[in-house]
């Protein structure tokens, strides 16, 4: 159901504001138990979500704290689903991921992927020591991570920061299947 209410949308009509409403009140109706709930949305939906969206829509999103938390949620949930192992079967990696405007220490949310083993796991804090800290404002980060970004661009262009070694982070979306949005 909330995958074709969200592609029947058309968001180019909603102000930020307005867009903002509309998954507040989604995420609302989630919560309450109605049957509705933004996390149940498809990936292939989600992508197509970002790639609708204005970047003022997802600034909003971005500095909205609950809804967020839900998008970064989403999306590192999803990580280990859309792994390809055949393509990270002789890496091990940890990246830390910092998302600017946060809540958490020093003004990010932080969040962690490590792959090892043929496995991909993705939470807040997995204890682990990074090989690559990976900085982003959380609203890059959504677009970056549906494929709605090119992540060499945002490299290029200083909106994506690395300390520590940068080949695990350029070679970090080569171990995904990013599904693309319905069409």
């Amino acid at each position: 159901m909330i995958d074709a209410l969200a592609r029947r949308l058309d968001f180019a009509r909603l102000s930020a504001e307005q867009f903002i409403r509309l998954l507040e009140t989604l995420h609302m109706l989630g919560t309450a138990g109605a049957g509705v709930q933004l996390r149940e949305m498809d990936t292939e939906t989600l992508v197509d979500v970002v790639g609708r969206a204005s970047k003022d829509q997802l600034r909003a999103v971005a500095e909205h704290p609950e809804l967020r938390k839900v998008f970064l949620e989403e999306i590192f949930r999803r990580m280990s689903d859309h792994f390809l192992p055949e393509k990270a079967k002789y890496s091990s990696v940890v990246v830390n991921w910092r998302f600017s405007g946060g809540d958490g220490d020093g003004g990010y949310d932080r969040f962690q992927t490590v792959i090892e083993d043929g496995r991909c796991v993705s939470g807040e804090d997995l204890g682990r020591e990074p090989d690559t800290t990976i900085t982003v404002a959380a609203e890059d980060f959504f677009r970056i991570a549906t494929g709605n970004a090119a992540v060499a661009t945002m490299f290029v262009t200083g909106k994506v920061r690395v300390k520590g070694e940068y080949a695990p982070a350029v070679r970090l979306p080569g171990y995904f299947d990013i599904p693309n949005a319905p069409r």
